[in-house]
């Protein structure tokens, strides 16, 4: 606790013109680290395919979280951060600045390959098996006259996910996207209270009379 007040009067010691300029850098630095995460919570100005991109990003995160990741928050979470290193490296490449339709279609790949057999319609006019809903959006930005490139962007990160975090287990018999400890720490009672919440009531009172 005393540290602060000696860096806070370092700070203040500091000639009036060199602190500003100093703090402008670092506040600077910090806005751009900050630009990492906003970039995937911008989906474009309002209107219809902001709404369309809400709808679809709302109801695959829930069904993820509820499905799939049921009782397994921090994998869910290190999912996100699995597929944000991913974006912002490959972005970077082909030089996309805003990542949050991308993430979208992440999410979409991964529910859809863990929901293979549930079959779907867009708009009602033609019905098709979940795989094949991120190519369904793919052909619909591309008529759009959106950018093709975010779409194949987060095809390209939810296959890799896929892939090291469910194919390899299933093939090779380990794990290569292990969940670090801190997350699972941080969500330890949560996904335990969670998996109260879900447990069958028959078997609970089953375990109560033994």
């Amino acid at each position: 606790m005393a540290e602060l007040p000696t860096l806070l009067q370092f700070y203040m010691s500091m000639p009036p013109v060199t602190r500003a300029y100093t703090t402008a850098c670092v506040l600077t630095t910090l806005a751009v680290i900050w630009r990492l995460v906003t970039t995937f919570l911008f989906h474009g100005p309002l209107g219809f395919s902001f709404m369309f991109n809400i709808i679809f990003t709302y109801r695959h995160c829930a069904m993820l979280e509820e499905g799939t990741f049921r009782s397994r928050t921090a994998d869910f979470c290190y999912m996100f951060l699995i597929g944000a290193s991913l974006m912002c490296i490959m972005g970077f490449f082909v030089n996309l600045l805003f990542l949050g339709h991308a993430f979208t279609i992440m999410l979409v790949y991964v529910w859809s390959r863990h929901n293979e057999h549930v079959l779907m319609s867009f708009f009602g006019l033609f019905p098709f098996h979940a795989p094949y809903l991120p190519w369904v959006l793919f052909g619909f930005s591309f008529i759009l006259g959106n950018s093709i490139l975010v779409d194949l962007l987060g095809i390209a990160v939810g296959h890799i996910y896929y892939y090291l975090e469910t194919v390899c287990p299933r093939r090779f018999g380990f794990r290569l996207l292990k969940t670090p400890h801190f997350l699972e720490r941080l969500f330890q009672n949560y996904e335990e209270e969670a998996a109260y919440e879900y447990a069958d009531p028959v078997v609970a009172d089953d375990r109560d009379d033994q």
